[in-house]
């Protein structure tokens, strides 16, 4: 993904949106905003998308292997509904639904997770 490109999650450019938080050399302020740089991690793969998806995964709900489906092509994101997760909050909720195409065609994944700072970082919790 080149840096210009248009971010992943909606964002003006990759580069000035999610990629700082991929790269660590920024955290995100809201739960909305992990969440956006958790969907462009599934789009951008890879060792990256990997690690961000880990990091941000709460240790007492992270399964074992947290890489992207590599067989899914993430297509994109809406955010239905933000509960809490603001700058001051230490907890919320983001709806949203994110579109694939993978082998059985396209599709979507509707989710309403919930989020959790921790440590002073906004972790994904689970689905509920």
């Amino acid at each position: 993904m080149t840096p210009t490109a248009a971010c992943p999650c909606g964002g003006p450019s990759y580069d000035a949106c999610c990629a700082p938080l991929h790269r660590r050399t920024r955290f995100a302020e809201t739960a909305a905003e992990l969440m956006r740089s958790r969907y462009s991690a599934h789009v951008v793969g890879g060792r990256l998308g990997a690690d961000h998806l880990f990091r941000t995964w709460h240790p007492a709900y992270r399964p074992d292997d947290t890489s992207p489906d590599s067989e899914l092509s993430w297509t994109g994101l809406d955010v239905v509904e933000v509960v809490g997760g603001g700058v001051s909050d230490d907890t919320g909720i983001v709806e949203f639904v994110a579109r694939f195409a993978g082998a059985d065609g396209p599709g979507e994944l509707r989710e309403r997770s919930t989020f959790e700072r921790r440590a002073g970082k906004w972790v994904y919790v689970a689905a509920e």
